[in-house]
């Protein structure tokens, strides 16, 4: 069975085990089941809750010559399936993942973006292409995940929200479904610990308990992302530029280097330097101190809205530029069709073109979240959209 969208192909492969039997059934749900132990609890949840379940594994690519040697997550998805007398199915999405994720990802890094491939595989595949072939061939239209993050009622109206244990919170990857599919959405780790988490897959004897996290790009084998890019494009030398445009050192390829970087450079300056901006028509990287990677005016394309009713100029609200650390108060200062953009009360270290800015109400809910534009969009943006 085959998946046609603007000319990406999906497969989905003859279940394992016993085949799909939920025709007609109210509660059904798709899990989307990596083999690791969030998502087999995740299932589990569903499963003693009453949920109709449905396992799906995803085929991805890996880069060639990564080393990965990890056992096969679908092998253990399916122990897991086999376990829980879930029924199995592999989908194959490698064309769709090369042309929705890691194309992208080198296109914009080889520009000097900073681009979030995570987000990108959520919000393109796992919640868009995906959802649609489960719904369009199994009939289910609810989906679940193993992140770690809340689906709230609130309003009437469904929310995406922090986890509870906001040291695991993944709502940051997450802000890209679409808002109308929101009350679909089942997110059962969102209210537990990870260690919770595995308590729970200790208690049912799931073989994936102990399993460790994977914390790196998985199409780079979780190894160094620049294994996905091309070499000529890695081994590219260029000038190293201060602020005036003078070259004060030599840099073995842009691909090395993000905004805000500082280990690599191999200047000696007498004080710090981190990098500030990438020139990939010049292969170079420029320069300059800790203030001059900060700023405090961020904006954002490419704008997914879920609380519409919260975005507006003036508004207080928390936006986070990277995944990691807490969100940090900032006012919407210009909000269109065009983008979004805020100013912090404190200044950000080194806010990247292709690095998401997501915003937060007050409760943890998610708002809006966009992709980091370059900083001279700034100012062009406010003058079109903010008000005084």
């Amino acid at each position: 069975m085959i998946a046609r969208v603007p000319g990406i192909n999906l497969r989905l492969f003859p279940p394992s085990l016993e085949p799909w039997k939920g025709e007609g059934t109210g509660r059904a749900d798709a899990v989307l089941m990596s083999g690791g132990v969030d998502s087999s609890v995740a299932a589990l949840l569903l499963q003693q809750a009453g949920w109709k379940v449905l396992g799906i594994t995803m085929k991805l690519p890996v880069a060639e010559g990564c080393g990965h040697t990890a056992p096969c997550c679908g092998a253990e998805a399916a122990l897991v399936c086999h376990a829980l007398g879930v029924p199995p199915y592999f989908l194959d999405a490698a064309e769709a993942f090369r042309a929705l994720v890691v194309e992208p990802f080198c296109r914009l890094y080889l520009q000097g973006h900073t681009p979030s491939p995570c987000v990108d595989c959520n919000t393109l595949l796992k919640f868009g292409l995906v959802w649609d072939f489960i719904e369009a061939t199994f009939g289910i239209s609810h989906l679940a995940t193993g992140h770690y993050a809340r689906v709230v009622e609130a309003g009437g109206r469904s929310r995406l929200a922090r986890a509870a244990d906001l040291a695991k919170d993944q709502s940051y990857f997450l802000y890209g479904v679409a808002r109308e599919r929101l009350g679909s959405l089942l997110l059962p780790l969102g209210a537990l610990t990870k260690a919770e988490v595995r308590r729970r897959a200790r208690a049912a004897g799931l073989a994936v308990a102990e399993r460790p996290e994977s914390m790196e790009l998985c199409f780079a084998g979780e190894g160094d992302y620049r294994r996905a890019l091309p070499a000529d494009a890695v081994k590219a030398p260029g000038p190293i530029l201060d602020r005036a445009g003078a070259v004060i050192g030599r840099h073995d390829g842009i691909a090395h280097f993000t905004l805000g970087q500082r280990h690599g450079l191999r200047v000696a300056a007498g004080r710090p330097l981190y990098v500030t901006r990438i020139l990939p028509a010049e292969n170079a990287i420029v320069v300059g101190t800790r203030e001059e990677a900060t700023r405090r005016e961020v904006w954002a394309a490419e704008v997914n809205v879920l609380a519409p009713e919260r975005l507006r100029v003036g508004q207080r609200l928390c936006g986070k530029i990277r995944s990691h650390g807490e969100p940090e108060a900032c006012t919407v200062a210009a909000a269109s069709a065009a983008g979004v953009a805020v100013v912090f009360d404190s200044p950000q270290f080194a806010p990247a073109p292709g690095q998401r800015l997501v915003l937060y109400d007050e409760h943890g809910g998610v708002v809006a979240g966009g992709t980091i534009g370059e900083t001279a969009g700034v100012p062009s943006l406010c003058e079109q959209e903010c008000v005084a």
